[in-house]
């Protein structure tokens, strides 16, 4: 095994178990939460949280998918998956109420989800051009182009970065909100802790990933280019 491999692996394989930990974590909370009934459905409890905060205006609309849920700041549209819409469950108001919570931030501006939606067209330029980039510099062995193709990356792991804040945020006011508003009581709220906190390790997890792989880039492309020139 040459030193780029023995590389690689060390950046790679921790936040690959750490993703395959969190995923399933993740189903097994979120189905742990799916059995535990609420007398309220994930859109009634998101529909509570946005009125609660003066959002009326924000729709909500039902979407296709598992977990496809996310709020749509441009259009001002909360979208919620099949379950988190009608579900009477934990895990139905608990998603609900998280995606209610990004529609929240971004009515009070908060700074990380700004910061996060002018990071997203630059993440994904960056994911689709980082490695040609880096590839064209060092066969051409142009280290400005270097320069640039880790710089596009790094876009990626900025947005994976910002995306904790914005994330922990989201669960901490639908928790809060789900309490104060009466849907959920002291002996419900561990299993709606539970399940978003597993949902947040993902983000942890790819954020890592994208660390450790834009860290590889550093020393394997950044080293050699500096080499020949």
């Amino acid at each position: 095994m040459n030193e780029d491999n023995l590389l690689y692996l060390v950046l790679a394989i921790p936040p690959a178990l750490i993703g395959f930990y969190a995923q399933n974590i993740l189903k097994s909370r979120y189905a742990k939460a799916c059995q535990a009934p609420c007398n309220a459905t994930g859109a009634a409890a998101a529909r509570a949280v946005l009125d609660s905060a003066g959002l009326q205006s924000v729709a909500i609309e039902r979407v296709a998918g598992v977990l496809s849920d996310h709020y749509d700041p441009r259009a001002k549209v909360l979208r919620l998956s099949e379950n988190s819409y009608s579900g009477r469950n934990l895990a139905a108001i608990g998603v609900a109420a998280h995606e209610a919570g990004h529609a929240l931030q971004d009515a009070q501006h908060y700074k990380p989800m700004l910061i996060r939606q002018t990071a997203v067209p630059l993440a994904s330029f960056g994911s689709n051009s980082a490695m040609v980039i880096l590839l064209a510099g060092v066969a051409m062995n142009v280290f400005a182009l270097v320069i640039a193709g880790i710089v596009c990356f790094g876009f990626v792991a900025f947005l994976q970065i910002i995306n904790l804040p914005v994330e922990y945020n989201a669960s901490a006011r639908a928790k809060e909100r789900l309490v104060s508003l009466g849907f959920v009581n002291e002996a419900e709220l561990p299993v709606v802790k539970s399940m978003l906190g597993a949902a947040a390790l993902t983000y942890v997890a790819a954020m890592m990933s994208a660390v450790s792989q834009l860290l590889y880039f550093v020393a394997k492309f950044l080293g050699s280019s500096g080499r020949r020139r």
